[in-house]
């Protein structure tokens, strides 16, 4: 297939070389209250159909793309932990025959503590999945019913004991806080329990209500108000720190070099392809999606079947982007990394913004990098909001 159907330049430039994969699995056992993902319950004939629409989409990767250094690869959903070793290793086969994955390259998998067992979990090992981000979410019963999730607390600690034993030395635990009814005081006492199991990566979400899932029409216990939220927010920072785990992105805490990878080429605008359902890409200047239709997904033949549409950013939409997406990690955006990107100064198109913020003391800059404060981060939205361009 003819390379011009997305640019292999940015702005005349060669594109970094390296490249980012997410797979998306979109079936579960039980979808969760709280859930608007693009995923659902499943019977095993149509998740082998579906697998075979995934291999024949990833075979038809155009070449100017496949031929691209992999240096991360994540299996998301969904549940893709549902998957038996055998299938896992049907796509990885597919993957192996189209890519090249670096030497080292991290490979992520999520993984539901009702899913998974210690075989299991060593077959995934063994085929080269080297990190798993394990959705705990709470500790505690009560919390997880309400959530709708399939397992118990004891489930998450004897998952990730197994996760251990069955070798891995890059653990994630996903948690969430402001759930309907939750004190912060046991809230604390799940982020007490992750720590002393000790996982070498922390993600801590607030809980969103989206339109369309069974939490947006159920009657719930309250809510924390905004000022419990908050105080959950920094004893967040405050007890993660305290047993080793830097925060590095708005929500997500790591110990030294166990930064998610695969997130943060998200969060720095590089370049990713996602395979599956619905799935989305971002390579140099087009984003495009897959189709969301599983009929339309199960009968495609061609690339252009899978994804019918792109859509070529403008400059202005990928300045925005860079902002956004930038400010969301502690550090910052490198502001010579702007002017090499877009081919004009940051203080020219955003100077005078951003010299608003540093007055207020939303914002630092220090070394090159410009980053949200501690009191920047309480009011991200606020800040980010006025990085949007006039047109």
């Amino acid at each position: 297939m003819s390379s011009s159907w997305i640019p292999e330049t940015e702005n005349g430039r060669a594109m970094d070389q390296s490249l980012s994969l997410y797979i998306h699995f979109p079936f579960c056992v039980r979808k969760c209250r709280y859930c608007d993902f693009l995923s659902g319950p499943a019977d095993s004939a149509a998740r082998e159909a579906y697998l075979g629409a995934l291999e024949r989409e990833i075979s038809l990767v155009p070449e100017f793309i496949a031929k691209r250094p992999v240096r991360t690869l994540f299996f998301g959903g969904g549940t893709p932990s549902l998957m038996e070793e055998d299938q896992l290793a049907f796509l990885m086969e597919a993957l192996e025959d189209r890519f090249s994955l670096e030497e080292g390259a991290e490979i992520s998998m999520e993984v539901n503590p009702g899913t998974a067992d210690l075989e299991k979990l060593r077959g995934f090992r063994k085929l080269g999945v080297n990190r798993l981000s394990i959705g705990v979410q709470s500790f505690h019963d009560g919390e997880l019913a309400l959530l709708g999730r399939i397992h118990r607390g004891e489930d998450a600690l004897r998952i990730f004991k197994e996760a251990r034993r069955a070798g891995f030395d890059n653990l994630n635990l996903d948690l969430m806080s402001a759930l309907p009814g939750q004190s912060p005081e046991s809230w604390q006492g799940n982020l007490e329990i992750a720590c002393g199991l000790g996982p070498e990566h922390i993600s801590a979400y607030s809980l969103i209500i989206e339109e369309g899932t069974p939490f947006a029409s159920m009657d719930l216990p309250p809510l924390p108000d905004e000022e419990e939220d908050r105080r959950m927010y920094h004893e967040t920072g405050e007890i993660l720190l305290s047993h080793g785990y830097e925060r590095y992105e708005i929500s997500n805490y790591a110990r030294e070099g166990f930064a998610c990878r695969h997130n943060c080429v998200y969060w720095t605008c590089r370049d990713y392809l996602g395979l599956g359902l619905g799935a989305s890409s971002l390579i140099g200047e087009s984003r495009f999606d897959c189709v969301r239709s599983m009929k339309d997904y199960l009968a495609a033949r061609r690339w252009e079947d899978f994804h019918p549409e792109k859509i070529l950013l403008t400059s202005e939409d990928r300045m925005e982007e860079f902002m956004f997406l930038g400010l969301r990690m502690t550090e910052g955006i490198r502001l010579a990394e702007f002017e090499e990107r877009f081919g004009v100064s940051f203080e020219k198109i955003y100077g005078k913004i951003s010299g608003k913020h540093l007055e207020e003391g939303l914002l630092a800059e220090e070394k090159g990098r410009l980053f949200l404060t501690e009191r920047g981060l309480d009011i991200a939205n606020y800040v980010m909001s006025d990085y949007i361009l006039d047109r």
